[in-house]
């Protein structure tokens, strides 16, 4: 599967290292000229681009930029695709983001409404990215890290679902997008390692304040 990934932090290269290494092509992109990414082709043996063209590159893409950037995705190439919000908001970094100050809204579904697309699922948000090659097992392996997901579109549920499982952790379906408040930033489940039943058990018993 293609995968095109928007962002080349920490965040990036860890997803492109884990989709490289399931056998997948990606390409990863900056909001800067792609040869700023010289040495991360040849790193993590994956393509380089534009936002735009990874996004168009892409039968799956992976947004993992700073929410300030939300409104300038390339919104026209990422119509029709599965994309997989592994984003977080984060005041400090971020500014003042009205809806999501106001607790108006998830940061996935502002995602989804700017780009017009109901197939945006939140994953890969939840995890300290040291922790993915670190805490990954088999599918079956005893005592395995879950990790949560939510979304509207049931074909895209089911793709980022087997991605988590394939990546080495037990997809955990937290409901639709709306219901993605449950694992952000400074909620219970954030960050912290525990097991499918456990983190079931806290993302219902999560409440918003």
């Amino acid at each position: 599967m293609r995968i095109g990934i928007i962002g080349a932090g920490f965040v990036g290269k860890t997803l492109t290292q884990a989709a490289v290494q399931n056998g997948h092509e990606v390409m990863i992109s900056n909001s800067r000229a792609k040869e700023t990414l010289f040495s991360h082709g040849h790193l993590l043996s994956c393509l380089t681009g534009s936002a735009s063209e990874a996004a168009a590159f892409g039968d799956i893409v992976i947004l993992a930029a700073p929410m300030s950037a939300y409104n300038k995705l390339p919104k026209n190439q990422l119509q029709e695709k599965v994309v997989i919000d592994a984003c977080n908001y984060y005041p400090e970094r971020d500014g003042d983001i009205p809806p999501l100050q106001n607790r108006e809204t998830t940061s996935s579904a502002l995602i989804a409404s700017s780009i017009k697309n109901p197939a945006v699922v939140k994953a890969f948000n939840c995890i300290v990215m040291t922790d993915m090659p670190r805490d990954a097992r088999p599918s079956g392996a005893a005592n395995r890290r879950a990790l949560p997901f939510a979304g509207d579109d049931d074909n895209a549920r089911q793709i980022v679902s087997g991605m988590i499982d394939a990546f080495g952790f037990e997809p955990v379906d937290a409901g639709p997008l709306s219901e993605s408040w449950r694992f952000e930033p400074e909620t219970p489940v954030y960050c912290v390692p525990l097991q499918a039943k456990e983190l079931k058990a806290s993302l219902d018993e999560t409440v918003r304040s």
